[in-house]
């Protein structure tokens, strides 16, 4: 497979997307303050859990490049143009929010180093440094909405049903309402990615190589 780019490129899309969502989940449950429900001082006593938990996420992102890569591949098969500005900010975006989890290791030291309070106060500062929310956090947000323009131009090209762009989105907000976000909302981020996924695994190398303006099967 490592000698054919085409299976390579299809098969990893694919896989990402089944692997992501399951990362992502892992992480919010091992995240010590969504499960607790103490949000001051928990990051402090459990560092762990928080290392633990943050590099889940992080690789939860990170490795949501791929499938961006994939679908924007498959969606520029009817909508070239559609398919690579909103795949763009998805994969600008996402890759933005992974670098936000280094803000749990923040807390995690703050919160040891100082009175818990005071240090969750200084971690809420930093993050809201406006080159931290400006330079990060609304490019990572505006990346989720990317993710959810992208598999509707994808579903638009038939390559994909409408509703797992919308799926992919609660997931990722909703997951970390622990603990009922976190299992709805997580099923559907699994159940819209994966159903994309799938589908990539499953078509031939020829249907994925196929080129703009491609029949539809």
């Amino acid at each position: 497979m490592l000698r054919d780019p085409v299976r390579f490129f299809r098969t990893v899309a694919g896989t990402s997307l089944l692997v992501v969502p399951v990362l992502y989940l892992a992480g919010l449950v091992v995240d010590p303050a969504l499960r607790t429900g103490v949000e001051v001082g928990s990051y402090g006593a459990h560092p762990g859990q928080v290392s633990v938990s943050a590099s889940l996420l992080h690789w939860s992102w990170v490795l949501l490049v791929p499938g961006l890569l994939g679908m924007t591949h498959l969606a520029a098969k009817r909508a070239p143009v559609a398919a690579h500005v909103t795949g763009a900010v998805a994969v600008l975006g996402v890759i933005n929010f992974s670098a936000l989890m280094l803000g749990d290791f923040t807390y995690s030291r703050l919160e040891r180093v100082m009175e818990p309070q005071a240090g969750s106060d200084l971690g809420d500062l930093i993050g809201a440094d406006p080159g931290g929310v400006w330079g990060f956090q609304v490019p990572g947000f505006a990346g989720l909405l990317g993710v959810l323009l992208l598999a509707l131009v994808l579903a638009y090209g038939k390559q994909g049903p409408w509703w797992a762009g919308p799926a992919m989105l609660a997931g990722a907000l909703g997951g970390p309402v622990f603990p009922v976000g976190t299992i709805v909302c997580g099923a559907l981020y699994l159940a819209g990615a994966g159903v994309i996924g799938l589908r990539m695994l499953r078509m031939s190398d020829e249907d994925w190589a196929a080129g703009p303006l491609a029949a539809v099967r």
